[in-house]
């Protein structure tokens, strides 16, 4: 029998934590609840989580900051809450690497599909690109492993990767030199079913993407934008089976 996913919650509104450790518990999930960044430290030194589900606003250091440090190491999906709906508040919890945005006041319901769909996209890659025999890619000197999802540079830099990240690299590599249009990036990304959270939260993924490989965006960049089009990821690309 598999082990229930473990869901870490970060909240500092006390009834917030209840009701989603009591509706995630009730509905299959393994669940820890805490206040603040420095308890999100010492649970994930305790035990393995699958995903975080984390406000934007917590005392002391806030979830940006905490979002951004665990980008550093870890590609743990990241959902993010916040009271605040401004769409700059929104851009800067995705550009810091959440994986998804739910402003609130929320329906439980509507967060519990989010984390179901997060998770999955986190475990699995779009069945239409068909990389399960591609064991390594290569590109401008750059190697994606597709099992450890480890991105190294040409010096053997290893460069961490989010899970949306690793999922908009593959599609580009499956792709190469083809322009892929925003609604076409969106399908490949969240299926047909799901819709982008915001207008600009794709272009926002894109770019995050672009500043791990390195690319300033000039002529020769990696990923070129294509006027009125999209984007087309313009380096040839090997693949190893």
């Amino acid at each position: 029998m598999s082990t229930a996913d473990n869901i870490l919650v970060v909240d500092d509104d006390s009834e917030i934590r209840t009701l989603l450790q009591e509706y995630l518990t009730r509905h299959g999930y393994r669940v820890t609840a805490v206040a603040d960044g420095p308890a999100m430290q010492q649970a994930m030194e305790d035990a393995r989580f699958d995903l975080v589900v984390m406000d934007l606003m917590l005392p002391g250091e806030d979830g940006i900051s905490l979002c951004r440090k665990l980008r550093a190491h870890s590609n743990l999906p990241v959902i993010m809450l916040t009271a605040r709906g401004e769409q700059g508040d929104r851009i800067a919890g995705l550009e810091t690497g959440a994986d998804d945005y739910l402003p609130k006041p929320f329906n439980p319901r509507e967060l519990l599909a989010r984390i179901k769909s997060v998770l999955r996209r986190a475990r699995s890659l779009p069945q239409n690109l068909e990389l399960e025999d591609v064991r390594l890619f290569r590109f401008g000197g750059w190697r994606l492993a597709t099992a450890t999802r480890q991105l190294q540079t040409a010096e053997g830099v290893a460069v961490p990767l989010s899970g949306a990240e690793y999922r908009l690299l593959s599609i580009f590599l499956r792709y190469p030199g083809t322009v892929l249009s925003r609604d076409r990036l969106t399908e490949l990304l969240r299926g047909r079913e799901h819709k982008l959270p915001f207008d600009r939260s794709l272009d926002v993924q894109v770019s995050r993407l672009r500043q791990r490989l390195r690319d300033d965006g000039r002529g020769s960049g990696v990923i070129r934008a294509v006027r009125g089009q999209g984007y087309v990821f313009a380096l040839p690309v090997e693949v190893e089976r």
